[in-house]
């Protein structure tokens, strides 16, 4: 396999295949992230995809999973994508999933038939950077999208029968705005009933906006504690009927949280509870990673 420049995947595609379709993000402005600024965003030529491809079949004998990268494969025009996914099929018929990043602005450009066809040609589940519910907040970051339209593009994957896991940000709103985007994120989610829901913690990236932000004390961090009751804020406010995976357990938390919604909602209510009264069940800061 030919990577270039820092490869990123969810926790949960630590056992897939790799497989860059594209270089970078799209778009790439976002103030918190700092993992493609180096990076001139373009698409690879499908040859060179499929080129991978042939390699990873020729060295491993069994591949269940697949993810397609960089930040925002889902760019691709339906038409690549499918020659991408027909090639998996035809050279991987033991995988049962392919997986991809998509921007709210890729998902939104595509039509539900397209969406419909990717699901068909083995597309799983899309994972989508919401970081927060409050539109202020979402401006703030830069974002690109307000919160209707992330209501709305995780509403076309989920109804195109693909699964929706939508990552959102403890602390991205600062002390400033940490009441409004806990509320606005647990309504927005609520709203949404996405199939999985990430929470990770804000980490300090150098050569990012947000962290000179930081710097100049134009932004200020939350503290361990105050993460903890903007969570219990943020679950409060998530009134869900249908079966929603929430996780809270990524390597920049502090508490490890999961569960599934809304079934076990109090009870991780009761776990920040606990964590706030006896803060040494506290991940040190020490040990935090992206």
């Amino acid at each position: 396999m030919r990577y270039e420049g820092s490869v990123y995947r969810p926790p949960s595609e630590a056992n897939s295949l790799i497989l860059q379709v594209t270089i970078g993000c799209a778009h790439n402005l976002c103030t918190f992230c700092g993992m493609y600024k180096g990076e001139q965003f373009r698409i690879r030529p499908v040859a060179d995809v499929i080129e991978d491809l042939k390699w990873a079949r020729a060295h491993y004998s069994y591949i269940e999973k697949i993810f397609l990268a960089d930040g925002d494969a889902l760019v691709l025009p339906n038409k690549t994508l499918v020659q991408i996914l027909d090639t998996i099929h035809e050279l991987f018929p033991e995988c049962t999933k392919v997986s991809v990043y998509g921007s709210p602005q890729d998902v939104l450009r595509k039509t539900p038939d397209e969406l419909s066809e990717l699901r068909e040609k083995g597309i799983k589940m899309i994972y989508i950077g919401g970081e927060s519910g409050s539109d202020k907040v979402l401006k703030n970051i830069k974002k690109g999208v307000t919160s209707e339209q992330l209501v709305e593009a995780v509403r076309k994957i989920e109804d195109s029968g693909i699964q929706a896991s939508v990552t959102f940000i403890s602390g991205i709103g600062g002390k400033q705005d940490w009441k409004e985007h806990a509320i606005e994120t647990g309504k927005v989610i609520s709203r949404m009933s996405p199939s999985y829901v990430g929470l990770l913690t804000l980490m300090l990236e150098a050569g990012t906006e947000l962290y000179d932000d930081i710097q100049s004390g134009r932004f200020e961090l939350l503290s361990a504690t105050e993460v903890l009751e903007e969570t219990r804020l943020l679950l409060e406010n998530i009134h869900l009927e249908k079966r929603c995976v929430f996780r809270s357990n990524h390597a920049s938390n502090y508490l490890s949280l999961k569960g599934d919604l809304p079934r076990d909602k109090d009870a991780m209510l009761r776990q920040i509870d606990m964590a706030m009264e006896n803060t040494s069940m506290l991940k040190d800061e020490r040990f935090r990673l992206l």
